[in-house]
């Protein structure tokens, strides 16, 4: 949760003359629009970030993901310089924002910032909330028309914030953060407010337009699916430090642990000794190229990457269709150079949609849990072979090799 130490709403303040730089925030930096550097804090004894760093490069989406209390907002606070930065550096395109006891005031800072809440004006028209940090007062009005334009709101430049939805007052609070021309944008859960179907285009749009502007965005939140769908690289925090950052594709399919692969939804996990170059999953052989036999390891796979097969019937006898062949209907995992799927039976489901989850109970008594498309009409008693991709499952030793 954001830890809010003034009522200071970044995105609309006025314009101030820039002061000569002393110190250590004069020396010209290089590198990302923004760069934040081993940044730790704390409010009290309670340390909210430890060691925190990351970059956002021009044009590019970066999510902060994590759960209530994880320091994403205290992160975007000190960015934006409404926080004192005690421990580490930000720099915003090339120039050093911030380091330990030093900081430009918010004002002199290139940022957007836009709040859960959007903080509009309720006293001000659109057009005039838009035009509120327009330092040029003959070219405000063109100016704000131009940004409305720009976010699709011109038709309500006369209208007052209270009746808006909470969509258009989005967009209004968008406009008004990009009338300072910032080089980057703080999103701080902008969306979480608004329903689905709303919420999936008023994002769509916000970020199209950041990204056309060439604006480094760093989109606060807790939504894995948000941060998959939007983002170019995602930084995963759990209690105040970043534990992965990446591209979508990395964080979901090469999650440095369990528990960030867990961040993305439902995991399979087994743990158990490598034997003859493989291990015996509750989904089948799962070869471990390069281990010995004897190491503990722990196989992880994702519940869309579970195959699920029904019976079928072969030359008068029941059996479990496995892609192309058939397989008794008992059969299991078997020894490592034993190919076939276990054979399992679906205990609990769940629909959301298009999808179903599912619980497979295998023979030896293990729970796999798989996504399947709904319109297969799996129900719960139905008996089937349970496999799964090998490219989908990721190994991980437990033991180090001495």
């Amino acid at each position: 949760m954001s830890q809010r130490s003034t009522s200071v709403d970044l995105a609309v303040l006025t314009p101030r003359p820039q002061q000569a730089e002393t110190g250590a925030l004069a020396k010209p930096c290089s590198g990302a629009s923004l760069s934040v550097r081993s940044v730790s804090h704390s409010f009290g004894d309670v340390q909210v970030l430890d060691q925190v760093d990351f970059e956002v490069d021009a044009g590019e989406v970066h999510c902060l993901l994590g759960p209530s209390g994880s320091g994403k907002s205290t992160l975007l606070r000190l960015i934006a310089g409404l926080e004192t930065l005690r421990v580490g550096e930000i720099e915003i395109s090339g120039r050093q924002m911030a380091d330990a006891g030093h900081g430009l005031p918010p004002e002199q800072r290139p940022i957007g910032f836009v709040f859960q809440d959007y903080a509009l004006f309720p006293h001000l028209d659109v057009a005039s909330n838009v035009g509120f940090g327009i330092s040029d007062r003959a070219g405000r009005r063109r100016q704000a028309m131009r940004l409305l334009d720009d976010v699709g709101m011109a038709a309500f430049a006369g209208a007052m914030p209270h009746t808006l939805s909470g969509g258009q007052q989005q967009r209004v609070a968008l406009a008004r953060a990009l009338a300072r021309r910032p080089h980057v944008m703080l999103l701080d859960e902008p969306f979480s407010g608004l329903d689905a179907k709303l919420r999936d285009e008023v994002r769509r749009s916000t970020l199209d337009v950041l990204r056309r502007r060439d604006v480094a965005t760093v989109v606060v939140t807790h939504d894995p699916r948000e941060a998959l769908l939007v983002a170019d690289r995602i930084s995963v925090l759990r209690a105040g430090r970043v534990v992965q950052t990446g591209t979508p594709e990395q964080v979901y399919s090469q999650s440095v642990d369990p528990e960030v692969a867990e961040v993305f939804g439902p995991v399979n996990r087994f743990v158990g000794l490598v034997q003859d170059g493989g291990l015996v999953t509750p989904w089948g052989v799962v070869k471990t190229q390069g281990l010995r036999d004897g190491r503990q390891v722990e196989a992880m796979i994702r519940a869309e990457s579970i195959v699920l097969r029904r019976p079928s019937t072969v030359n008068g006898q029941a059996g479990l269709r496995h892609d192309a062949r058939d397989v008794p209907a008992d059969a299991s995992s078997g020894s490592p150079n034993d190919a076939a799927p276990s054979a399992g039976i679906v205990v609990a489901l769940q629909r959301t949609g298009g999808s179903v989850d599912l619980v497979v109970q295998t023979a030896g008594g293990a729970n796999v849990h798989a996504n399947d498309f709904a319109r297969r009409g799996w129900a719960v008693g139905d008996r089937v072979a349970v496999s799964a991709d090998p490219d989908d499952v990721v190994i991980r030793p437990l033991q180090v090799e001495v």
